[in-house]
């Protein structure tokens, strides 16, 4: 049986910033080697600007979870939650179906289709895998609390996305990185609940998908009402955890928190 490898800090911010470096480096690239415009209205544009750099990092992410030895901790997920937390993935996955733009989506091709969906689970599984994979198998490792490991690693996630003010996105980078990290933090939780890192991934991406199916793929793409569905999906799962805060870990540590309030 193979040891699991140890990665400190150091290391996972090292393998966070070759993560971004490829989909970065390999993105300008692909533009220099094949004609392509900024939008991703063909399924070319898709495969080219999409599909290659996004390819090349869940490769990577992968290849370091090899490298770590890390396939048990990564791909699961041994610290449960109880089990109304089901109710993110749900909630995630009703907003999901309301945000789909089906009218503009169902003007492309199958081809196409398909193109947007594969790539946008390259995010997914990439993003998890790095993410509340690596990462959060990281800061466990470090004997940190499931609620540093909750927080540390959402805010990471969040902050990783400000490098998109590298690509002329400035104005946009800070609030998306804020964003972000909430919906780290409901990734997060999906991973707890579904023991695993499969939920949390297939559903990073249709949420992706479903966010791009309304602002990316017309042409002349107006405000599509259908994005709300993404913002309640913040909003409802954002209040019932407000609301359940003291509720999420599972009933014996609820209750070894309240005999120790009780000592104190």
């Amino acid at each position: 049986m193979t040891t699991p490898r140890r990665l400190g800090y150091g290391g996972f911010a090292l393998i966070v910033i070759a993560y971004l470096a490829i989909i970065k480096g390999t993105g300008l690239l692909v533009t220099r080697i094949w004609d392509v415009d900024d939008g991703i209205y063909t399924t070319r544009d898709v495969m080219v600007q999409m599909w290659i750099p996004l390819g090349a990092a869940l490769v990577f992410t992968y290849a370091m979870v090899a490298v770590l030895r890390w396939w048990n901790p990564v791909l699961r997920d041994r610290h449960p939650v109880q089990r109304w937390v089901w109710a993110v993935p749900i909630i995630f996955a009703v907003c999901i179906g309301l945000a789909i733009d089906y009218a503009d989506l169902f003007d492309k091709n199958v081809g196409y289709l398909l193109a947007l969906l594969v790539a946008t689970q390259f995010v997914g599984w990439g993003e998890e895998g790095m993410f509340r994979g690596i990462g959060v198998e990281t800061l466990r490792s470090h004997g940190l609390t499931e609620g540093r490991v909750a927080l540390w690693s959402s805010i990471i996630f969040g902050a990783v996305h400000i490098s998109n003010a590298l690509t002329g996105e400035i104005g946009r980078a800070l609030p998306q990185a804020i964003a972000v990290s909430f919906a780290g933090y409901f990734f997060y939780l999906i991973r707890r609940v579904s023991r695993g890192n499969a939920l949390n991934s297939v559903i990073h991406g249709l949420f992706d998908f479903s966010i791009l199916t309304g602002t990316a793929i017309a042409v002349d793409q107006g405000s599509y009402l259908g994005s709300l569905a993404a913002i309640l999906a913040y909003l409802v799962v954002g209040t019932l955890l407000v609301v359940r805060r003291h509720h999420i870990e599972p009933e014996t540590a609820d209750r070894s928190r309240a005999a120790e309030a009780d000592r104190i």
